[in-house]
């Protein structure tokens, strides 16, 4: 994944990700806009609602006067009330609706990326961005904007007032303003730097955490969980002194803020102390000028505050951004060709060379040819490495060969748009996937619209039936994270079910029995029999047992055909095959 360079645009040049999330609620915020703007007015009104309350109530000694007085500036607070907690509420929607539409947006590019960008990315770094990442824009929408805007108002307000009180008072806070707003706009690029390399440190520590526990039994079966334990250890360390360095800077900036704002509202308050005691000022200009003089220094201390949240969100949004950046190296083309309708179920493989991109100098697949007639089980066999599941990996168009062509139907499938394309394959993995759902949505991912009856036929099918009745609800027990509750053979005929359901003219079957014991195997291999019938049919085997009846066998060795015919033939031929076949059948092969 490709790394930006933080900290040679201005932030707001990363911030732009988010229009296109902010533009459909224009008028949500607009009316936070307006609410805040309220509140911001209603908070000046309360500094004049004190002058009030000093020199027209408590200085005057006339009770009706206070009353007066307290009564108006309770009015004021009310309002304020109000006004506030509607700013809270549409700032705090709109954080949580965009939030929610940028990770939908994420998540929905993810899954157009084509499988070479994930063999190189990190899982946990991803789910880092999708998460933490986007959870700082939510905070910055969702609170800290509407926050840092409301302040910024409310400072230049409370100067103005500041200078309609007393015009000298107002000249010492000036000569302060500078300084507590100038060092976090100084130091901005550096903590933009330093935010992103606390967020990546916190991404290592996901993908450690997600790589670890994804292997537990593993873990555990090689008594490793002192050392993983130790590395994630690691990790977290180096997490915090990442985390440490930004708040070492932010403390700095903070202190000195906190320091220049408040130290300058002292001196004003000594100097103005000086001129009510001299006459030149009464008790309620003094009070008012105190209010708006700690209404500016804390308005620049959380403006300051935003700037470093600013720059945070920033590092996320540019980390956001190279996910969006991205873009699939497998994609439709402008002007998709379209498959022959009906489906035939021809394949053909034309002089392919293949690397895999994490292996550019060594092909999987090497001037390999093939050609596979319309209802032809064709079984590919060979060594390990030899390219077998590399030809259904190009067949479903995860990867385009770097030399030659593949046709399905006549037609090159880097013409097709890949959906299309994928729509007519049925696929059967080597390492099944299952998904924490429920056996029937995991059967139904072949074919969502599915009735009842036909996921249950594929069930059976498939000799899924049996285990899933006994399941405590049937089809619609959850079958936990990547089906830890099956075994890996109930796995692998869930696979073989969904495929089934899915009934493909060209059906791609990867080891697709080799988790299964001997019976099953058996029955299984008679339902993918019954279900090759009348299609295409690709198998790749190691165990040769479960391809002596296709039509015809290739044999592979470094990415290229070296033979091809029957069991029988082959095994005469005393090649490869032959080898193979004695070593696992014995001499009866």
């Amino acid at each position: 994944m490709t790394r930006s360079t933080p900290g040679t645009q201005a932030p707001t040049a990363s911030l732009r990700l988010l229009l296109p999330y902010l533009r459909p609620h224009a008028a949500r915020a607009a009316g936070a806009a307006l609410a805040l703007l309220l509140a911001a007015g209603l908070v000046l009104a309360l500094g004049q609602g004190l002058r009030r309350l000093v020199d027209e109530g408590f200085a005057a000694g006339a009770p009706g006067h206070l009353d007066r007085a307290a009564l108006s500036m309770f009015a004021v607070v009310a309002a304020l009330a109000v006004a506030t907690s509607a700013r809270f509420y549409l700032v705090s929607w709109l954080g949580e609706r965009v939030a929610a539409d940028l990770r939908r947006g994420v998540f929905g590019h993810l899954l157009g990326l084509s499988p070479a960008f994930f063999d190189t990315a990190r899982t946990g770094d991803i789910l880092s961005r999708l998460t933490a990442d986007v959870s700082l824009l939510q905070a910055l929408i969702g609170s800290s904007v509407s926050m840092g805007l409301r302040n910024a108002i409310t400072g230049l307000g409370a100067f103005a007032m500041l200078v309609a009180t007393s015009p000298k008072l107002a000249g010492v806070v000036l000569v302060v303003v500078p300084l507590v707003v100038g060092p976090p706009v100084l130091f901005g690029r550096r903590e933009r730097r330093l935010s992103r390399a606390a967020q990546e440190r916190v991404a290592d520590l996901a993908a450690t955490a997600e790589e670890t526990l994804n292997g537990l039994r593993t873990a555990q079966a090689f008594t490793h969980e002192p050392l993983d334990r130790a590395r994630f250890a690691a990790e977290a360390e180096r997490s915090v002194d990442a985390a440490l360095r930004r708040v070492a800077s932010r403390t700095a900036l903070i202190l000195m803020v906190v320091l220049l704002g408040f130290g300058a509202i002292t001196f004003s308050l000594w100097v103005g102390g000086r001129d009510v005691v001299a006459g030149r000022m009464t008790g309620g200009e003094l009070s008012a000028f105190v209010f708006y003089a700690v209404l500016l220094a804390s308005s620049g201390a959380s403006v300051s505050e935003l700037w470093g949240e600013v720059q945070r969100a920033a590092a996320a949004a540019d980390r956001l951004a190279e996910l969006l950046a991205t873009r699939p190296a497998i994609a439709a083309p402008a002007a998709p060709r379209r498959l022959p309708s009906p489906p035939e179920g021809r394949v053909e493989f034309e002089d392919v060379a293949f690397a895999y991109p994490t292996r550019p100098g060594t092909n999987a697949l090497d001037g390999f040819s093939l050609e596979v007639s319309p209802g032809e089980t064709v079984a590919l066999v060979g060594p390990s490495g030899a390219g077998k599941t590399t030809v259904l990996q190009l067949l479903l168009r995860f990867y385009d060969p770097q030399a030659g062509r593949v046709r399905v139907d006549g037609v090159d499938v880097a013409a097709v748009d890949p959906a299309a394309l994928r729509a007519r394959l049925g696929l059967v993995p080597q390492d099944p996937v299952v998904f924490g759902a429920s056996a029937a949505e995991n059967i139904r991912y072949g074919r969502p619209g599915a009735t009842d009856a036909e996921l249950r036929a594929a069930a059976e099918a498939a000799g899924a039936a049996a285990f899933i009745e006994a399941l405590p609800r049937g089809y619609d027990t959850p079958l936990g994270a990547r089906g830890v509750t099956l075994s890996g053979g109930q796995r692998q005929r869930i696979a073989i079910a969904r495929a089934v359901l899915r009934d493909p003219p060209i059906l791609l079957l990867d080891e697709a029995t080799s988790a299964l014991d001997a019976e099953s195997e058996e029955a299984v291999r008679r339902a993918l029999e019954a279900l090759s019938r009348g299609r295409t049919t690709l198998v790749v085997a190691h165990r040769l047992a479960t391809v002596r009846r296709a039509d015809r066998i290739v044999v592979m060795e470094r990415g290229r055909v070296v033979a091809s015919g029957t069991h029988a033939a082959l095994v005469r031929e005393d090649g490869l095959y032959a080898r193979l076949a004695a070593l696992q059948f014995g001499d009866v092969a």
